[in-house]
Parts: C-alpha cells; structure tokens; sequence
C-alpha cells in the first residue's frame, strides 16, 4: 500500500463552517455565540465548571476519593474533677468505665485525662494520654496513672 492508493473515507473533509453569511445559513446574525452578555463579546472566558451564578455541579456532587479525616484521631476528654463522678468501690478507672459512667461517650475514641478538678482518692487511671497538671493531681491524691498503647486499647475494644 503506497499513500496514492489511500482513499478518503465518506465524511472525512468537511467544509470549514462559514459563519456571519445570513439569517438563512442558521450561523448568521449572531455566528453561533448565542445572545448578548459576556460569551457574546469578544476575549470572553470563563472557567470550566461556571454556571453563571448558580451552585456548580461539581459543588453539588457527593465528593469522593482521598481524604486526610480518615486518618485523623479523635480524643474524648476528660477533667480529673470528672473521675469523681465513678463509683468510690471502682479502683481501676478505664476508658469503659467512664463511658459507662457517663463520663464519656462510647465510641470508641481515645481518652486523655486533663488537670481541671481535684480528686480526693486514690485510683489507677487508664488512658492514652495525661497532661503534666492531671499525672500529678492523681498521684499527689495517691493514685497510679498507667498510659495506654493505641495496640492495646483496641484489642481491648475488641474484647469488651
């Protein structure tokens, strides 16, 4: 096969659209950039997606895809004033226990104990993390501060 002996196909060259030639040509008056306003005039862009002052499509849609929320860590908080409110026969105060207690909402977030309040007795306190000012209101109180590994804790969902 040599270029000579190639044959255009039906369709392949169409005629260049001859715009501004009259009402009757259909491309005339306005040569195909519909009425006035800012597409009509001339250098006029505006970016993909703009709907002309209404909520995008793409703003309407559900999002999918990457997003960083699934790795975030959600903390439940709470005060050392706030293990008071365990039952005095509870010694060893873990993240169920004050969910159990209200304290704290089950679900499933890790804990870290703050230093407003006081406590008055001695507990061991679980959690994953203690500010300086809470280690120190619970062990001056004569109680233990035992932090939690992410490991352990979810094995211990996993069990409870």
């Amino acid at each position: 096969m040599r270029l000579h002996n190639l044959v255009k196909s039906e369709g392949e060259n169409s005629p260049k659209k001859r715009l501004g030639r009259g009402r009757s040509s259909g491309h005339g008056k306005t040569s195909g950039r519909g009425g006035k306003g800012q597409t009509a005039r001339s250098g006029s862009h505006q970016r993909p997606g703009f709907e002309s002052g209404h909520v995008p499509f793409y703003r309407k849609i559900p999002k999918r895809g990457f997003n960083q929320a699934r790795f975030q860590i959600s903390w439940s908080i709470a005060n050392v004033g706030s293990l008071e409110a365990v039952p005095a026969e509870v010694v060893d105060i873990t993240p169920q226990v004050l969910a159990d207690s209200g304290v704290i909402r089950a679900d499933g977030s890790l804990l870290k104990i703050l230093g407003d309040g006081e406590i008055s007795r001695a507990v061991t306190v679980f959690a994953h993390k203690f500010s300086a000012s809470a280690k120190e209101k619970i062990e001056k109180a004569g109680g233990k501060v035992v932090v939690l590994s992410d490991a352990a804790a979810q094995s211990e969902e996993a069990q409870g």
